[in-house]
C-alpha cells in the first residue's frame, strides 16, 4: 500500500508546488500562469535589473528548488515531474520571463536530463539575444573514479553564493565565476537506512537490509557505492568524515548537515552532535543545518556537505535571504555550559513523639501491608496486578521511619510533607506520585494555616488536578473524596462510612475513566471493586479500630 499524501497523482507536483507559494513566508513567490505543463515559480519582486540566477530540476527534492527563489538567492525554479527534469520549453520559458539585459546564470546538478534541457534551453535563449552562462554541480563523491560525479546536497551552498553575487549587482561574468568556485570546492557524501517510498507505490523494496546503510545512494533512490554494517551514529559519521577530509586537506570549512527527508528531528541533532565530535571538529568553522534542503522524498538518510571557505564565500553564507527553505549558518563552537548546583528537594524534619499520630500510622502502615496480596489480585482483575506491592512498599517505608523514631509525629505539615517525599521515592509508578502530591499538598497547606481535614482536602484537590481523575472515575478518590468531606463535616466515624460506602460503588461502575483500569472492558470491570479505593476504606477502617 502507498505511504504517500496525495489527491491525484498526476497532479501532485502542481498542488505541492500551490501549497509552497502560499506558504511563502515573505509572500514573495508566483507561480508563472504559462502552461500547466510548465512549472516555474519565481520571485514576485524581481525587475530585471541584476543577473538572475535559475535552477531546478526533478521535485521531490523540496525544498530545493522551489524553497530558494527569493531575495537573496534564486531568481526563479523550474520544477520538473517526480525526479523527472524540467523540458526544454519550461527551462526557456523560465530564462526569457525573467532574464534582462544583465544576463541569466543557471545551476544545474550533473544528471544527464537536467545537463542536456537547460543546456539547450540555453542555447535557444541566446537565439533571442539573453546573454545565458551555466554551471554543472558535481560534488558526490561517493565513486571516486566517476567521471560525471552526481550533483547532491552541495548545490544549495552553489545557489547561496551565486545569489548573493547577483544580489550585490555583479556582473555575469563575475556571478558565473564565484559560482564555478564554489561548484569546484565543495563536497558531499550521503547515507540511508531506507530508500524513499514513491506516491502510488506498493512496493517496499527492501533493497536495503536490516541493521545496514547504503553509503553514497543517490538523491533518486540510486544504489549506493557500499553497503555499511552498522546503524551506529558515531561510526557512520566518521565513515563520512574520512573521504571528504581527503578532499578539504586541512581547510576551514563550512558543513550543511542535510536531511534526505525521512530522518527524525532528535536524529538529527544526534547526528550533529557526532560531527561536532568527529576528527573534522578543529576545521567547522559554520553549521548549515540540521535540515532538509535537498531531500529525496521521505528517504531515511542524511549526507553531509563540507565546502572549503574563502572570505567571499563566508560572506555570502552569512547574507540575510528571503526565502522558504534557507537555514541561517551558525558559528560552530564548543557546546556552551553554565555550572548549576543541584537543587536537594529533601524535607529537614526534627523527630518528635506524639502516641496518638503514632498508632494512627501503626495501624494505616500496618493495613496497607496486610492487604498486599489481596489488593494484588483485586487489581489483577482490573489493571496490572500490582496495586498491593505498591503500597505495602509504601507503608513498610514509613513503618521504618516510625518504628525508628525519625518521624516528626508532632508536627502535621512536616509529617505529612515527609511522607510525602518518601513516597515518591519508594513507590512505583504513578501511585507513588499521586500520593506523594496528596500529601506534600497537604502538608503545605497545614503550613499555612489550614485545619487538618481542610489541609487534606486541599491534597486532594491537587492529586486531582495533576492526575486528571474525579469522582466517578473509578478510582481511590471514589473512597478518598466522600471520606475526607465527611471528615471535615461529622468527624471520623462518619468518614470511615464514607470510605466504606465510596469503596463499594466502585463495583457498580460500568467504565473507569482514568488509570489502568481505563483500559479495561466492561464485562472485566463488572462487579470489581478498584483496589485503591479498598485500600482506603480499609485504612480509615483500621484508625478507629486500631
Amino acid at each position: 500500500m502507498s505511504r504517500f499524501f496525495f489527491n491525484d497523482r498526476k497532479q501532485l507536483v502542481n498542488d505541492a508546488i500551490e501549497g509552497i507559494v502560499l506558504s511563502a513566508p515573505h509572500g514573495n513567490l508566483v507561480r508563472l500562469d504559462i502552461d500547466p505543463a510548465i512549472r516555474i515559480i519565481a520571485r514576485g519582486d524581481w525587475d530585471k535589473s541584476r543577473v538572475a540566477v535559475i535552477s531546478g530540476g526533478g521535485s521531490g527534492h523540496e525544498p530545493a528548488h522551489a524553497g530558494f527563489v527569493g531575495k537573496g538567492m534564486l531568481t526563479a525554479a523550474v520544477c520538473g515531474d517526480l525526479f523527472a527534469s524540467p523540458s526544454v520549453d519550461a527551462v526557456l520559458n523560465a530564462i526569457v520571463a525573467v532574464t534582462g539585459d544583465r544576463g541569466c546564470l543557471l545551476i544545474v546538478k550533473n544528471y544527464t536530463g537536467d545537463r542536456l534541457n537547460f543546456g539547450l534551453a540555453a542555447e535557444k535563449a541566446k537565439r533571442h539575444g539573453l546573454k545565458v552562462e551555466m554551471v554543472i554541480v558535481a560534488d558526490d563523491i561517493a565513486l571516486p573514479d566517476n567521471k560525471q560525479p552526481r550533483g547532491i546536497a552541495g548545490t544549495a551552498l552553489v545557489h547561496k553564493i551565486a545569489g548573493h553575487a547577483a544580489e550585490q549587482g555583479k556582473s555575469l561574468n563575475e556571478v558565473r565565476h564565484i559560482a564555478q568556485q564554489a561548484c569546484d570546492n565543495v563536497y558531499s557524501l550521503g547515507v540511508a537506512m531506507e530508500t524513499c517510498n514513491l506516491p502510488g507505490s506498493d512496493d517496499a523494496e527492501g533493497r536495503i537490509k536490516p541493521g545496514h546503510v547504503e553509503l553514497g545512494l543517490g538523491i533518486h533512490g540510486e544504489p549506493g557505492a557500499s553497503v555499511v554494517d552498522s546503524h551506529n551514529s558515531k561510526a557512520i559519521i566518521d565513515t563520512l568524515v574520512t573521504p571528504l577530509q581527503k578532499h578539504i586537506g586541512d581547510a576551514k570549512v563550512a558543513v550543511l548537515i542535510n536531511n534526505l527527508g525521512g530522518v527524525s528531528a532528535l536524529e538529527m541533532a544526534l547526528l550533529t552532535k557526532e560531527l561536532a565530535h568527529s576528527a573534522l571538529q578543529g576545521q567547522i568553522s559554520w553549521l548549515i543545518g540540521p535540515a532538509a534542503l535537498v531531500s529525496s522524498l521521505d528517504m531515511k538518510g542524511f549526507s553531509l556537505s563540507v565546502l572549503k571557505l574563502t572570505p567571499a564565500f563566508e560572506e555570502a553564507l552569512q547574507a540575510e535571504v528571503e526565502t522558504l527553505g534557507w537555514q541561517k549558518p551558525v558559528a560552530f563552537a564548543p557546546l556552551k555550559t553554565v555550572a548549576y548546583s543541584k537543587i536537594h528537594d529533601s524535607v529537614e524534619a526534627t523527630p518528635s513523639d506524639n502516641p496518638q499520630v503514632k498508632a494512627v500510622l501503626t495501624a494505616a502502615t500496618r493495613t496497607l501491608i496486610d492487604l498486599e496480596n489481596r489488593l494484588n489480585a483485586l487489581d489483577a482483575k482490573v489493571g496490572d496486578g500490582d496495586t498491593g506491592s505498591t503500597f505495602a512498599e509504601g507503608a513498610r517505608d514509613i513503618a521504618q521511619l516510625l518504628n525508628a523514631g525519625k518521624l516528626p509525629l508532632n508536627n502535621s505539615a512536616q509529617l505529612l510533607q515527609l511522607i510525602g517525599d518518601r513516597l515518591a521515592t519508594v513507590m512505583g509508578g504513578s501511585s507513588g506520585v499521586l500520593m506523594s502530591i496528596f500529601f506534600t499538598a497537604a502538608g503545605q497547606a497545614i503550613h499555612d494555616g489550614k485545619k487538618l481535614p481542610d489541609a487534606l482536602l486541599s491534597g486532594l484537590m491537587q492529586m486531582k488536578q495533576y492526575g486528571g481523575a474525579d469522582l466517578g472515575d473509578r478510582t481511590l478518590i471514589d473512597a478518598l473524596q466522600p471520606a475526607l468531606e465527611a471528615l471535615r463535616d461529622q468527624g471520623m466515624q462518619a468518614a470511615v462510612s464514607a470510605a466504606k460506602t465510596g469503596a463499594e460503588s466502585t463495583a457498580r461502575m460500568q467504565k473507569a475513566g482514568a488509570g489502568r483500569s481505563s483500559y479495561v472492558n466492561q464485562q472485566n470491570l463488572d462487579g470489581v471493586t478498584d483496589p485503591g479505593a479498598v485500600a482506603i476504606a480499609e485504612v480509615f477502617a483500621a484508625m478507629i479500630t486500631g
